[in-house]
């Protein structure tokens, strides 16, 4: 069910340390059902985080919804402001997955012609999650990526994303397995959609 009270826009520097903030409490709070402790450790130091590429290039968007309403589902009080309680963007550039500090990331622009838009870096906090927080930042990132000429979209869905994106017309193409600095290994789905 998609929230009334939930506002989209771009993200802009002044919001990483809150989305530093969220990315944590999403992938402790959300993903525990999908992977180990010793994979989402490794994988906070290794790929998840926040891309500032993202945002230097105006394509990722952060889901506020009012300090008011977040309270409600953390049943404490509050000042009524808007908060951020979810992340996620599409990309013009090569890489499918990573934070500042993946080491494997290619800047490179893409064709929009022959490329597809990367859509990247979902991130929900656990109160929000199945409220309709990712359906609308999916479907604001795909009507962008659409806008920028892009006819297909691809992700590196993790094992948790994948379930909403398979919802949403995605299909699994192939596993991938990133390695991880602690030596854990994180399995994510290569997963495209037509536009």
């Amino acid at each position: 069910m998609i929230q009334a009270n939930i506002h989209l826009r771009l993200a802009v520097p002044e919001d990483v340390p809150a989305l530093r903030e969220l990315i944590d409490k999403s992938v402790r709070g959300l993903q525990t059902m999908d992977y180990t402790p010793a994979q989402i450790e490794g994988a906070l130091q290794t790929v998840f985080g926040v891309d500032s590429q993202l945002i230097a290039d105006g394509t990722y968007i952060v889901a506020e919804a009012g300090r008011d309403a977040f309270a409600r589902a953390e049943t404490a009080p509050r000042p009524a402001e808007l908060i951020i309680v979810g992340c996620g963007g599409w990309s013009k550039r090569k890489t499918l997955y990573g934070s500042d500090h993946w080491t494997g990331r290619e800047d490179a622009l893409l064709d929009p012609q022959r490329d597809a838009a990367k859509i990247r870096a979902f991130f929900i906090h656990p109160n929000w999650a199945r409220r309709g927080v990712g359906s609308m930042i999916l479907q604001a990132c795909e009507d962008a990526a659409k806008s920028a000429g892009f006819t297909r979209y691809e992700m590196g869905a993790t094992l948790t994303g994948a379930k909403l994106f398979a919802v949403k017309g995605y299909a699994a193409v192939k596993r991938i397995s990133i390695p991880l600095v602690n030596g854990e290994t994180l399995p994510v789905i290569h997963m495209e959609k037509q536009a």
